[in-house]
């Protein structure tokens, strides 16, 4: 009886009191890993400005790998919660057994990948041979060792669904803690290790993620879980894939569509000068911060949307969008505020280089005039993923990224150089904004008109 518990308190328990409750553990999770992205960055910045600029430059083929196993794994929770609140355990049992394969697969085929193009996959973004090299050296690794980002990145999903937010977390700490004391070694020399410099820091964090992938490994074939893996069970489904990917693969595709527009942007200041590319890095790596609070938020708020619609339970599901938007809001003021008063500081704590602080002060506080309409964004695209809306979330996003947020950048960079190119992203948010509320709005009074019809 406790394990059906686990899910069934999505249906009952007081909202905001269930939120906190499964998304602070995801959110200390998550701003642990933004903080190893922090230190990875500021430890590779004491190298050189050329080796920040080029983990910008492989930032985006990095993303690329989260992208998919996320999406993936946005559409196994989506289905997994929506399973459980129809009372069907069994099946959402199966749905994380397609889970397991499904990323082995996927570890196999970025491997091959890492192996053969590496080099090619760097020189489609710089023709800079100092960066190529850098470049090459990190995303070979990255690469070839990509089943340790997508077996975690997966399998944490499988419990979100069920509402089990601790266990992920956990995953998440014991990757980045790992990450960021191995850093230093492998990427200085320190004591025995090589001096390794920019390939320190990828072998630093495919090594990381195999020991929290074992974990949750672990964790994944247990019996402490409300679901669990029983492959010798297993029977392929073809609608589990089909379910899992009409949510996932435009969760995928928002994903993706990021990394495709920080190769765009990288192109666009680039043009400018390589400092103006570290920046861009910097600011990703700074806003994830925050962004990693909001993300995590809503690693509490698609599972309990989702059991709620599931269950038919409309009041509910709206409360919780409404709690889960305001939390969303203010996270996004705290990011706001704290780039608008520390930009120098916050700069200075990857490289003191002066031109390097004259171009990301003023980006700092241009691009965090967005945060407000960005959070809650993220919570909108949450929201339409939650309900089993996978085309709206993709379409926002395609809408903020390719049509508002590249194009604007190139345009406004042509018209008054570079220091107006960081407008475009409060510009492609709050449109954006203005379209997904006008959307959401829509589809959910429909689907609440819907579910009172069942009721």
């Amino acid at each position: 009886m406790a394990l059906k518990s686990k899910s069934a308190r999505m249906g009952n328990e007081p909202i905001l009191k269930l939120l906190f409750k499964l998304s602070v553990p995801a959110i200390i999770g998550m701003i642990i890993q933004a903080m190893y992205n922090i230190v990875d960055s500021i430890y590779v910045g004491r190298l050189s400005t050329d080796a920040l600029s080029a983990l910008s430059i492989s930032f985006p083929v990095q993303m690329f790998l989260i992208a998919i196993g996320v999406g993936t794994g946005v559409g196994t929770s989506s289905l997994i919660s929506r399973l459980l609140g129809r009372g069907e355990k069994c099946r959402a049992n199966n749905v994380a057994e397609h889970v397991f394969f499904i990323a082995i697969i996927y570890g196999i085929l970025g491997g091959l990948i890492g192996i053969f193009f590496s080099e090619n996959i760097i020189r489609l973004f710089t023709d800079n041979p100092v960066l190529i090299d850098l470049g090459y050296q990190y995303i070979n690794i990255i690469l070839t060792g990509s089943i340790a980002i997508f077996i975690p990145a997966t399998f944490n999903y499988i419990l979100r669904g069920e509402g089990n937010t601790f266990l992920p977390m956990l995953t998440m700490i014991i990757g980045a803690v790992l990450n960021m004391i191995i850093d230093p070694f492998l990427i200085f020399g320190l004591g025995p290790f090589p001096q390794l410099g920019v390939a320190g820091a990828a072998y630093a964090t495919v090594f990381s993620r195999i020991i929290g992938g074992i974990f949750i490994i672990s964790v994944l074939f247990s019996d402490k879980n409300e679901l669990t893996l029983r492959l010798e069970d297993f029977e392929f489904d073809f609608q589990i894939i089909k379910e899992i990917y009409n949510v996932g693969i435009p969760a995928m595709a928002n994903r993706l569509l990021f990394s495709v527009s920080i190769v765009f942007i990288n192109l666009i200041l680039g043009a400018f000068n390589s400092t103006a590319i570290a920046v861009m890095g910097l600011i990703f790596r700074m806003q994830s911060f925050f962004l990693m609070m909001v993300f995590g938020l809503t690693q509490g708020y698609l599972p309990l949307v989702g059991y709620n619609y599931g269950h038919n339970n409309p009041e509910r599901m709206k409360k919780t969008i409404l709690i889960g938007s305001s939390t969303a809001l203010a996270f996004g003021t705290l990011g706001f505020i704290v780039f608008q008063l520390f930009p120098t500081a916050i700069i200075k704590l990857f490289n003191s280089d002066p031109k390097l602080l004259n171009i990301g002060v003023e980006a700092l506080q241009k691009v965090s005039l967005s945060y407000f309409f960005m959070v809650l964004n993220i919570i909108g695209v949450a929201t339409f993923q939650a309900v089993g809306k996978g085309m709206p979330s993709f379409a926002i996003t395609f809408l903020r990224q390719a049509i508002l947020l590249v194009p604007g950048m190139y345009i406004l960079g042509e018209l008054s150089g570079l220091d107006a190119t960081w407008f475009a992203f409060p510009m492609a948010e709050s449109i954006s904004f203005v379209i997904l509320a006008i959307w959401l709005s829509y589809v959910i009074k429909k689907s609440v008109a819907e579910m009172r019809e069942t009721l």
